[in-house]
């Protein structure tokens, strides 16, 4: 069983950057590909990027396509979003989790606490 913390998160103008680390523990990080999510006040959470086990493969929600990478490392049990170019539409807690890629990118852990972006305009 994998548990995830997530963090990085804070205030930032629009147009800066932010990376995200979302730490695993547990000896089966890399038999899992990993998704990031976000939910923003009054909304409903949504995938945001998603990337494969073994690293391969990535997707992304049109909104934050060329802007935003994931990436990983599985010797250091950690996976990454890189956010750049924030606007304000950005602004939600983001969380990661273990996915199903090929199942709809299906989160299948708990959701943890997150780390909140907030992107001022």
């Amino acid at each position: 069983q994998v548990q995830l913390v997530a963090s990085g998160g804070g205030l930032v103008q629009a147009g800066g950057s932010l990376r995200l680390s979302c730490a695993a523990s547990g000896r089966t990080f890399s038999n899992y590909a990993m998704g990031w999510f976000r939910q923003a006040p009054g909304k409903e959470r949504e995938r945001v990027a998603a990337i494969t086990s073994n690293g391969l493969m990535t997707t992304y929600t049109d909104s934050v396509k060329g802007r935003f990478t994931i990436s990983r490392d599985n010797a250091k049990k950690t996976a990454w979003l890189h956010m750049n170019n924030l606007k304000p539409e950005d602004t939600a807690v983001y969380y990661c989790n273990v996915i199903i890629y090929y199942d709809n990118y299906r989160p299948l852990g708990s959701w943890g606490q997150g780390t909140q972006v907030t992107v001022s305009s």
